[in-house]
């Protein structure tokens, strides 16, 4: 399965909500609506900076995780962003592949 990097911030209204539930709540409820999606988290970090939180997981695919991001920036508590994990394996995929491709200019 694809695998993404879920980042992002709470919004007031969402840490007011963090801080009623805690940390290992919100871990296992968002870890509960990535399995409903057919999904299965595997990584989840609160983290200081521009961001409150990072997690790894793994959907079927992009609609599956993209569902989960507009379910939660909707609800207002959140702000996600995800990012799409490419393996190393994959990466040596592409880098055998070609294209017909000319550059600008040439």
């Amino acid at each position: 399965m694809p695998k993404y990097l879920y980042h992002g911030s709470y919004t007031d209204r969402g840490l007011k909500g963090l801080m009623k539930d805690g940390g290992t709540k919100r871990m296992e409820i968002t870890r509960k609506a990535i399995e409903s999606l057919g999904g299965k988290m595997e990584a989840y970090y609160f983290a200081f900076g521009s961001n409150d939180f990072y997690l790894i997981a793994e959907a079927p695919d992009n609609v599956n995780a993209i569902t989960g991001s507009l379910v939660a920036n909707a609800s207002g508590t959140v702000k996600v962003n995800i990012t799409v994990l490419i393996s190393p394996e994959e990466v040596d995929q592409a880098a055998k592949q070609t294209m017909d491709w000319t550059p600008p200019g040439q």
